[in-house]
């Protein structure tokens, strides 16, 4: 990557669409977070850094959830909250939908641990408004459905959303382990959210082949699909996200690291672009990949040779598939128009 474009995407005025609320915690925030509850997650910064080698995608969900476990109270959540928005500003990223789970961090699923879900709603939305205020940076919150806890988290994280909702709230998701998680389960639950209002965003076909991608579209009603990793190994699929505007939230980085895809240089961007299907660009857990939404895009330039017009249009796409209302994505749009309107 030549250092042109890296300090042109470094500049960008960017949005991202997958990104997750506990995965997004840095190592500093997870070291601070697991000396306060002391336990497998080590607070040592090089044993972190050893504690994030996934071996799989198995592995790497079970570290995952060892962090999870460090997010017990609101003021973990706060803290977490707005040092993620930090990040964020520092990016130049102007909106993000993070993807929470509240189901766990919030009572009954813990009695010992959890906090009701008023303190969680609460907590979330004080840094949500703080983070604007503050840091120029807008936060939408994806409640996400464990799948490898099933039906239970799923009638949980309904509950969640709609007994419960918050300003911040639009989306509906589902996450975890797709390898014994059937999709069909869920549509309920999915059902039920969309009559509330909010958007359909599961997880699909990272680890498992297209038919669960087919499923998150015919079952779950998903308007955009979380990785879609094995979209390109169906023609058909392709077509039928290109033809219907189905954009796939892609995560390089992520899907080398708990080897979904075996090498970057193997991964499928190309073919989704070469198909016609919408493409955005996310760094999903980017601390424990060692990533960065900026390099995220320096690795899509890189494998879809792209110049710094070519780099824009996939923040203008990102910006396009939110689901923030028509002002917020004018608004966003402009600013990139004037920041490529800007001579270096």
């Amino acid at each position: 990557m030549n250092g042109g474009l890296t300090d042109f995407v470094a500049g960008l005025p960017k949005a991202e669409l997958h990104v997750h609320h506990v995965g997004s915690a840095s190592p500093r925030i997870v070291a601070e977070l697991a000396a306060r509850h002391p336990g497998v997650v080590p607070s040592d910064p090089a044993q972190l850094a050893e504690f994030f080698a996934f071996r799989d995608f198995a592995h790497f969900i079970e570290v995952y959830l060892a962090v999870v476990d460090l997010v017990r109270t609101p003021e973990d959540v706060r803290l977490l909250t707005m040092e993620v928005a930090r990040d964020m500003a520092a990016q130049n990223i102007r909106y993000a939908e993070l993807t929470c789970t509240p189901y766990t961090s919030v009572l009954p699923h813990d009695d010992e641990r959890g906090m009701p879900i008023e303190a969680y709603t609460e907590a979330i939305e004080d840094a949500r408004v703080a983070a604007e205020r503050d840091l120029g940076v807008v936060l939408r919150w994806i409640y996400d459905i464990p799948g490898e806890s099933g039906l239970p988290a799923a009638d949980a994280t309904l509950d969640f959303a709609l007994r419960h909702p918050c300003d911040g709230l639009i989306g509906f998701g589902l996450g975890g382990p797709e390898v014994g998680v059937s999709r069909p389960q869920f549509q309920p639950h999915f059902d039920a959210a969309r009559s509330a209002g909010l958007r359909s965003v599961p997880h699909a076909g990272e680890t498992t082949g297209p038919q669960t991608v087919w499923d998150a579209i015919r079952l779950l009603g998903a308007e955009r699909i979380g990785h879609g990793t094995s979209a390109a190994q169906d023609p058909a699929l392709l077509a039928h996200l290109a033809d219907h505007g189905i954009p796939l939230e892609v995560c390089p980085s992520s899907n080398v690291a708990t080897r979904a895809v075996d090498r970057i240089e193997e991964h499928p961007i190309r073919v989704f672009r070469d198909a016609g299907v919408t493409i955005t660009v996310n760094s999903d857990d980017p601390p424990m990949f060692n990533t960065t939404l900026d390099h995220e895009y320096e690795l899509a330039a890189e494998l879809l040779d792209l110049d710094e017009p070519g780099v824009a249009e996939l923040a203008r796409a990102a910006v396009r598939a939110s689901f923030q209302d028509d002002a917020g994505k004018r608004r966003l749009l402009d600013e990139i128009d004037d920041y490529c309107a800007t001579p270096s």
